[in-house]
């Protein structure tokens, strides 16, 4: 990992020195169960190196969202989301829900969702 914010749960859990049940691993991007789900599947997917913000992407690292939202879409498939639908969810900052700052993208499905959310 790159860079590390200490304190960060996301970043702890990349070290392992928290527990999670990993659904997906490799060199850039790592994918877990979301502890408080949301829906019958939520996961999360996150980079390994800390980014905070959505807002904080670049054209330096804009390659970890494509790679993201690949991994998402493997794991729909996986979990047979793919057919029935699923929503991919990234927030940015506190009054958009965000509670970690390690950006993370919520993979939700299993269930019927309603427009508009929030």
């Amino acid at each position: 990992m790159d860079k590390e914010r200490e304190g960060c749960i996301f970043c702890k859990i990349v070290n392992k020195t928290i527990e999670s049940q990993i659904l997906y691993e490799d060199d850039e991007i790592i994918a877990f169960k979301d502890i408080k789900p949301q829906a019958p599947v939520h996961i999360l997917i996150i980079p390994k190196i800390h980014i905070e913000k959505i807002s904080d992407i670049n054209s330096d690292n804009s390659n970890l969202i494509t790679k993201m939202i690949v991994v998402a879409n493997k794991i729909a498939k996986d979990n047979n989301l793919d057919n029935e639908g699923y929503r991919l969810v990234f927030n940015c900052g506190e009054a958009a829900g965000q509670e970690v700052f390690h950006i993370h993208l919520h993979l939700l499905g299993g269930r019927k969702f309603g427009w508009p959310p929030g």
